[in-house]
């Protein structure tokens, strides 16, 4: 291993070598219950210094697991799935390539954060958004694209809106797919499928490569924007408000993804679980949770997404909406001369000590409005901190750095209210034996799927918090796998738990590993299970 370390340093400097316990301790911290702590952590500034670090690695038979910039929180962090590896931070990879406004794409390394893109298509009036997450400002768009995560415009399938990747193989060689293994090929970032087998989708939650290079598409101002709120005040109208959205979806006058929390998801948005007021009782009382829900303003379940394109366009798409969620609850729509009306509004209340709670509604709507428009922002972070008993001060902040407790739970669900119903009614008696709330959202991704968004917040300070947390975690997860519900993402804790034994997907994905990297020295355990020797 000392060998091993040498040779990187040689390789990539010795300044982006650390091998020191302090680093290794912080890249051993992890939002789940444990982590694992890593020989070294290198960090490269290039493909060819990736490679360099590779051919090291298969030279000294070293696992290396790379991440983006390790804000994978609650779904694994920075953690490799094994203790002893060298972690590959491509953090210092941060080039913009190239921005196309014509075309409405962009090709970014993997160390390219949300806050960095958004910066410079503002600041070259590109008119082009972005799709953001609520992984906050310094989060790579690359890393959570490479983990099918999702954002919130019509371009939140991330998968759907890459194309073209640059990817370093075990051995050293660069494979690049689509057509940009040709040399000056015109469509290499707007045709993903290139000629012959279509290899991009073998990246994506899977450890066969490393990506260095991604094109990332983008989308063109529109003409129009509105964002759209629906607060729901009884808790079994969720399954009709999912019914009458899935045909406005199939017809394409939603084409944002819609998030449908509940209640308890929105508390945790805006505080923390409110431990003097319930005497230490977990889970939250019902007439605690009342009080904050009148407190707040929100219903049961609240939806919100945008509608954006053509002025017309957006004003039929709006009648459409408001018909279709009719009796169920009022429509709130927010363009950007209301939101600039309630700003100015709010300015003039607080001159004369008033309107708090207004104030308070407005900041999340501020957020949630920017992030439908490609604005990244910290505030959902604060989420992670619910359950904490000492919350930092500041607000939003780095999980890891706050210490708290986060595992997230993600089925994919069938667009039917039915199946929402059947989710719920599976993991909130779990949660409650357990002394956790469920804190839940529906995220309409595509035409016919949701993801159900659930997650145990614990505070990691309180051990016997932090082990109900994780037998919370293990039995929800066995549980809504044994009724047919998949996640479509896991953390370290899950991985085992997505893989069936005799099962031939994971057998040919074995076999892909054996193929692309028979050393089995990239992420080993991560998605395709640890090889045999």
């Amino acid at each position: 291993m000392k060998e091993a370390i040498r040779s990187w340093q040689a390789a990539l400097g010795a300044d982006n070598v650390a091998a020191d316990d302090v680093t290794r301790d912080r890249y051993a911290r992890t939002t789940q219950d444990t982590g694992t702590r890593p020989l070294c952590v290198l960090y490269p500034g290039s493909t060819a210094e990736v490679q360099a670090a590779m051919r090291i690695a298969a030279e000294y038979g070293v696992v290396v697991y790379p991440i983006s910039r390790g804000c994978n929180w609650g779904y694994g962090d920075a953690c490799a799935p094994t203790d002893g590896a060298a972690i590959l931070d491509l953090g210092r990879m941060n080039r913009i390539i190239e921005v196309n406004t014509e075309l409405a794409y962009a090709v970014i390394e993997p160390g390219v954060t949300q806050q960095q893109l958004f910066d410079y298509l503002r600041e070259h009036r590109t008119g082009l958004w972005l799709d953001c997450t609520g992984a906050g400002r310094n989060a790579s768009l690359v890393g959570n694209a490479l983990e099918r995560g999702f954002g919130h415009t019509r371009y939140g399938d991330r998968v759907l809106s890459t194309c073209g990747m640059e990817i370093v193989l075990a051995d050293g060689r660069v494979l690049n797919t689509g057509f940009g293994h040709y040399d000056g090929a015109k469509a290499a970032h707007v045709y993903r499928y290139g000629v012959g087998p279509s290899l991009d989708g073998l990246f994506f939650q899977s450890n066969l490569g490393i990506v260095t290079r991604i094109g990332l598409w983008l989308m063109p101002k529109p003409e129009a924007f509105r964002f759209f709120f629906i607060r729901l005040e009884r808790d079994e109208q969720l399954e009709l408000l999912i019914d009458r959205l899935r045909p406005l979806r199939m017809q394409g006058v939603l084409t944002s993804a819609v998030h449908i929390g509940n209640d308890l998801r929105i508390f945790s948005a805006t505080g923390r679980y409110p431990w003097t007021e319930t005497g230490g009782r977990t889970p939250l009382p019902n007439d605690v949770r009342a009080r904050l829900a009148r407190k707040a303003g929100v219903g049961a379940w609240n939806a919100g997404g945008s509608l954006t394109g053509l002025a017309g366009h957006v004003r039929a798409s709006s009648r459409a909406l408001r018909d279709a969620v009719k009796g169920l609850g009022r429509v709130v729509f927010v363009d950007d001369r209301k939101l600039a009306f309630g700003e100015t509004a709010a300015r003039i209340l607080r001159r004369f000590g008033l309107g708090k709670r207004f104030d308070t509604q407005l900041d999340a709507l501020r957020h949630n409005y920017g992030l439908l428009k490609g604005v990244p922002t910290d505030e959902p972070l604060q989420g992670a901190q619910w359950r904490l008993r000492e919350p930092p001060d500041g607000g939003a902040c780095n999980p890891l750095d706050a210490g708290c407790g986060l595992m997230w739970i993600s089925p994919v669900v069938p667009m039917t209210g039915r199946d929402a119903r059947a989710v719920l009614s599976i993991v909130e008696p779990i949660f409650a034996r357990f002394g956790f709330e469920l804190l839940a959202t529906f995220t309409l991704i595509n035409e016919r799927a949701m993801i159900a968004i659930m997650n145990v917040v614990f505070d990691k300070a309180d051990a016997d918090e932090t082990a109900r947390a994780t037998a919370c975690y293990d039995e929800t997860m066995d549980a809504i796998i044994r009724e047919g519900y998949h996640p479509y993402r896991t953390g370290l804790r899950g991985l085992a738990k997505i893989r069936q034994p005799d099962d031939v997907f994971w057998d040919v994905a074995t076999v892909l590993k054996r193929a692309f990297d028979p050393n089995d020295l990239i992420a080993r355990g991560r998605y395709i299970a640890q090889m045999d020797k």
